[in-house]
C-alpha cells in the first residue's frame, strides 16, 4: 500500500512541514553534486553512527543524520509521508513546537536505533525517524481518517480509502516483525519504532491547538 493523500483539512498554513521538505530536498541536493567518493564522505561524516557516539564523538549527527538520505528513492519516500502527514500535526502543535516535537522523535528514533545496533560503525541517515513519531501523533489524532491510498495486484494498480488507523497500523507491524526477525535490508527498524512511540508520547504534550483543528474530536 502507497499513501497518496489524506481527506484532513487544516486550519494554518503549514510553513514549517514546507520548510523541512525544502531544506531535506537541498541538503540531499549538496550531497550528490560532488559525485560519490563526496557523497561517502558526508554520509560518513555526518551520519549518525553508534561506535562514534560511544567513545564520545560526533553528538552533532544526533541533528545531521535526519536531514541526510542515502538516494533519490529514500527522499522521495520520506518527503511523502512528511508532506501528506506533517502538515495535520503541525496544525495540531503549531508552527515552532512542531519543529521541537518534530526533532525530539527525530533524536529518540536514533538513541533508539544506537541501542538495537551498540557499537555499530555503519552511518545511519534519514528523516523516517522523525517523521515515524508524526505518524504516531497522526494514528492517535485522527485515526478514522480517510488515507487514499495505492493498492498494487501484480501490474494493476487500485486507488482505495483507508483509515489512518489500520493504514498507520499496517506500517508499523511491519516494521516490528522486521525489527523483530532482524531482517538485514540497511533499514533502521527500530528507529522507526522509536521515533512511533516517542510521537504518541509527545503528541499530548505538544498537540496544544488541537480542539481548533476542523476533524479533531477528542
Amino acid at each position: 500500500m502507497f499513501p497518496l493523500k489524506d481527506e484532513n483539512p487544516t486550519s494554518i498554513t503549514p510553513f514549517m512541514t514546507w520548510l523541512l521538505i525544502g531544506l531535506n530536498v537541498v541538503i540531499f541536493v549538496w550531497e550528490i553534486i560532488g559525485g560519490t567518493d563526496r557523497f561517502n564522505t558526508i554520509i560518513m561524516s555526518y551520519g549518525l553512527t553508534p561506535a562514534r557516539i560511544i567513545s564520545g564523538e560526533a553528538y552533532y549527527t544526533f541533528l545531521t543524520s535526519m536531514f541526510l538520505h542515502g538516494g533519490i528513492f529514500h527522499l522521495g519516500g520520506n518527503m511523502l509521508y512528511l508532506y501528506i502527514f506533517g502538515d495535520n500535526i503541525e496544525d495540531i502543535c503549531d508552527h515552532l513546537p512542531y519543529l521541537v516535537f518534530y526533532l525530539i522523535c527525530g533524536i529518540i528514533a536514533s538513541l533508539t536505533h544506537m541501542l538495537s545496533a551498540w557499537g555499530s560503525n555503519v552511518p545511519t541517515v534519514g528523516a523516517s525517524g522523525a517523521i515515524s513519531g508524526i505518524l504516531g501523533a497522526y494514528v492517535l489524532f485522527f485515526p478514522k481518517v480517510k488515507i487514499r491510498t495505492a493498492v498494487t495486484f501484480g501490474w494493476l494498480i487500485r486507488i482505495v480509502y483507508v483509515p489512518a488507523y489500520a493504514l498507520i497500523g499496517l506500517w508499523f507491524v511491519y516494521q516490528f516483525a522486521l525489527a523483530l526477525l532482524a531482517v538485514e535490508t540497511g533499514v533502521a527498524y527500530w528507529a522507526h519504532i522509536g521515533g512511533f512511540l516517542a510521537g504518541i508520547a509527545l503528541a499530548r504534550i505538544y498537540g496544544r491547538r488541537k480542539y481548533y483543528h476542523p476533524l479533531y474530536k477528542g
